[in-house]
């Protein structure tokens, strides 16, 4: 087995012991396997990284170009955030429930989906506008991702009593938190899809080509729109949110990586033709 498989799958291994740390540490209510959550997690992140620095070194090529980089690199800034914020607070410890499961599912099928590295640079991917693209992508992403797994602890938090449910932040914390991260990733996505479009119109002459992964985007991006509208227009708050907020996440990796694996676009592998 090749240097990169090992450091990716030990990733995943590490990530996978994270997700059921989470999961079983709820089920038996007991906190201190978030901790050991949260120690997997980032001894995960290490060579998960390093294996992305692997194939970047080796291949010469930008680390996103085909759709199991575009997931392997996704999720190392979701992990990150995730991270941050542990260190940040450890009133949210438990915020590891959606967000690490999520991880080690995308990164095993990211798993299957592994290639050779090509080694060959396109000129159409060495674009200043690529990179920021690709930088609010994974930012917003993870931003809505971290904004999801706080609206599920809301949702587990009204439901529960008693224990680990009493030390979570209150509702109206957990709803405003969850808020300013939704408020950030659309803010990113923005930029996404902005600059995206100076990038496409570098590649192809046109700033917008109603690519399918273009127009799933615009919708992602619409959806967290709605969601700030109903939000500060028409008051809403707390539990119709929180399910918005997860039900949204799960359109928005649809968006992302769900379409470019299922038809043939313009972002599949980011296949250039012209």
């Amino acid at each position: 087995m090749r240097t990169e498989q090992v450091l990716f799958w030990a990733a995943v291994a590490l990530y996978g012991v994270s997700a059921f740390s989470y999961i079983i540490g709820f089920m038996a209510r007991a906190e201190k396997l978030f901790l050991a959550g949260v120690i997997t997690a980032a001894l995960g992140f290490l060579p998960h990284v390093a294996s992305i620095a692997w194939r970047w070194g080796v291949g010469g090529v930008n680390p996103f170009i085909t759709t199991s980089e575009s997931i392997a690199l996704g999720m190392a800034v979701t992990v990150l955030l995730y991270l941050v914020v542990q260190l940040s607070t450890s009133a949210v410890r438990p915020l590891g429930v959606l967000v690490m499961p999520v991880a080690f599912t995308m990164m095993g099928w990211a798993g299957t989906l592994q290639t050779e590295v090509t080694g060959q640079r396109v000129p159409a991917l060495q674009s200043a506008w690529l990179w920021v693209h690709i930088v609010g992508a994974t930012t917003g992403f993870s931003a809505v991702l971290i904004a999801a797994a706080l609206g599920l602890l809301y949702l587990l938090k009204q439901r529960g009593q008693g224990g680990l449910y009493d030390r979570l932040p209150a509702l109206e914390a957990l709803d405003a938190l969850s808020y300013r991260f939704v408020v950030g990733g659309f803010t990113l996505y923005g930029v996404m899809i902005v600059s995206g479009a100076f990038w496409a119109d570098q590649v192809k002459g046109t700033f917008w080509n109603w690519d399918p992964v273009e127009v799933w985007s615009l919708i992602s991006w619409l959806i967290y729109g709605i969601y700030l509208h109903l939000r500060i227009t028409f008051g809403w708050r707390g539990q119709k949110l929180a399910v918005y907020s997860i039900l949204a996440m799960v359109a928005m990796i649809v968006s992302y990586w769900g379409i470019p694996f299922t038809m043939e676009t313009f972002h599949s592998g980011f296949r250039i033709e012209h």
